[in-house]
């Protein structure tokens, strides 16, 4: 039992103190990996052996710092491997420590959805269900052929091995820094589905300014929708190339929230982090004949500058500007 996974119950508007409590677990082990934005893993197998202490002992002392050093909470989730950390800390209450019993790891997944499995969206999971595999447990009985014929072949045999319990997964320390987000909370939980889209809109708007004024591209886009029960979900997207370009760091925000296809959800907050920033002058655009999206780059850069000189609202795109006009009314 050497992985935690753990979530710091964060406020909406303070995400800026997840380095701060990366920081804390690094006290404990170098061997932190971030996953924005409000948790991290921590392989504490070194760490057992220098403390003398269980990775349950040192995670109640985890907890103990995050609250009286940052006034911040934590569920915490705890396995042999990432994998079963991140499946532990879905069923953790703040407070909480939730542990994959030793040598039970196939028991312990096997009452659970597909989607508790990290990385399996909803695709994947809706073909496992038109199957009748809508538990890990239907799933690791299933044979190996089966869900390689349903999803792929690679792709089976991952799932067929994590359904099992096998986690070959490994925690990669890197640096939260090297992105940047932002966050629209609702004033109220908002069902509305045109606000969604219209709060995604602003966020990429945002994103995309601050990007271009850093002279950064991203090659990774991460949202997370957070609903009214305190649970969220976080997709990521590897754009088709390095970018700063708003519209298709809205196209990419688009996609993503269509596909977790949310039916009346109630939305506390949607967040879109850049993630894999590099230079601007060291990435490549694929150039095309398409004046639209030549256009649409000139009109952005001449936003830019209008923004630079009379405030980052001087510039927006209508639809955002009809609602602040709502609002206003």
């Amino acid at each position: 039992m050497t992985i935690l996974c753990v979530r710091f119950q964060l406020p909406t508007t303070d995400e800026a103190a997840l380095p701060r409590l990366l920081g804390l677990l690094e006290e404990f082990t170098p061997v932190v990996e971030a996953l924005p934005p409000d948790g991290a893993l921590a392989d504490l197998g070194g760490a057992e052996r220098y403390f003398g202490r269980s990775a349950l002992e040192l995670a109640s002392v985890i907890r103990v710092r995050a609250l009286a050093l940052h006034g911040v909470d934590c569920a915490i989730g705890a396995g042999p491997g990432p994998m079963l950390a991140r499946v532990a800390v879905r069923d953790a209450e703040p407070g909480v420590t939730c542990a994959v019993p030793e040598g039970a790891a196939r028991e312990f997944l096997a009452e659970k959805p597909v989607s508790a499995l990290p990385g399996i969206g909803t695709a994947t999971a809706r073909t496992l269900g038109e199957y009748g595999l809508d538990t890990l447990g239907l799933v690791a009985a299933a044979p190996l052929s089966t869900l390689q014929r349903l999803v792929g072949a690679k792709a089976g045999r991952e799932l067929h091995e994590k359904a099992n319990g096998v986690d070959r997964g490994r925690v990669v320390p890197n640096a939260v820094s090297r992105s940047l987000a932002t966050e629209r909370p609702f004033g109220r939980d908002e069902l509305d589905p045109d606000r969604h889209r219209r709060a995604l809109l602003s966020a990429a708007e945002e994103l995309g300014t601050r990007l271009r004024a850093l002279d950064k591209v991203c090659r990774t886009l991460t949202l997370t929708v957070r609903y009214a029960d305190r649970s969220a979900t976080t997709r990521s997207r590897t754009l088709r190339e390095p970018t700063a370009h708003s519209a298709e760091l809205t196209r990419a925000a688009y996609g993503m929230y269509e596909a977790l296809g949310l039916q009346r959800a109630r939305v506390r907050a949607i967040a879109l982090r850049a993630e894999g920033l590099d230079p601007a002058e060291q990435a490549s655009h694929q150039l095309t004949f398409d004046d639209v999206d030549d256009k649409s780059r000139r009109v952005e850069e001449a936003a830019d500058r209008a923004r630079a000189r009379f405030g980052p609202r001087a510039v927006m795109p209508g639809t955002l500007a009809i609602g602040v006009a709502w609002l206003a009314a």
